[in-house]
């Protein structure tokens, strides 16, 4: 989905501190995506969802273990199970999933304290990380699954200019 990244220098060893959305937590915004584009009570196979979001079948079971766990969808065994929203799109955000999924989603390492850095609390640009990390999660709690399956619904699927140009 989206990375920022940023690098971070203690002690001359070099740290990767960034924001990154992994793989699973991806996924998981497909899986619920999936469900919130059919609605709020529309029941889908776990094959239906892999083969629509383009996700392997052996990360999508960690996956649909997560998000029922975390209360997002229900799970329904057998033939004619499949999955289905535990609450309405409305009242599910990104801010919920991310968190959910992601043990570290902070913009700098000097956010989580713990005395890394020398200039802790006196430091500029660490008030500029703040201001940024709660802009970030505002962004994704103002996100609700309902509002994306909507703009999803009026995407057009547009091909790159170079794919288009070599098939003419």
């Amino acid at each position: 989905m989206f990375t920022i990244s940023l690098k971070v220098y203690q002690k001359s060893k070099r740290l990767n501190a960034m924001i990154r959305i992994n793989r699973q937590t991806d996924y998981a915004i497909r899986v619920i995506l999936a469900l919130a584009k059919q609605g709020d009570e529309a029941m889908l196979s776990t094959s239906q969802i892999q083969q629509e979001m383009l996700i392997p079948k052996a990360l999508s079971l960690r996956v649909v273990a997560k998000l029922a766990k975390g209360g997002f969808i229900l799970t329904y065994p057998g033939r004619e199970g499949g999955l289905k929203l535990a609450r309405p799109a409305v009242e599910i955000n990104l801010r919920q999933v991310v968190t959910h999924f992601e043990s570290n989603f902070t913009v700098s390492e000097c956010l989580h304290g713990g005395g890394t850095c020398p200039f802790d609390h006196s430091c500029p640009v660490r008030c500029r990380w703040a201001r940024l990390q709660a802009l970030i999660l505002q962004e994704l709690e103002n996100t609700s699954f309902d509002e994306l399956a909507r703009e999803a619904a009026s995407v057009v699927d547009v091909v790159p200019l170079s794919i288009a140009q070599a098939e003419t």
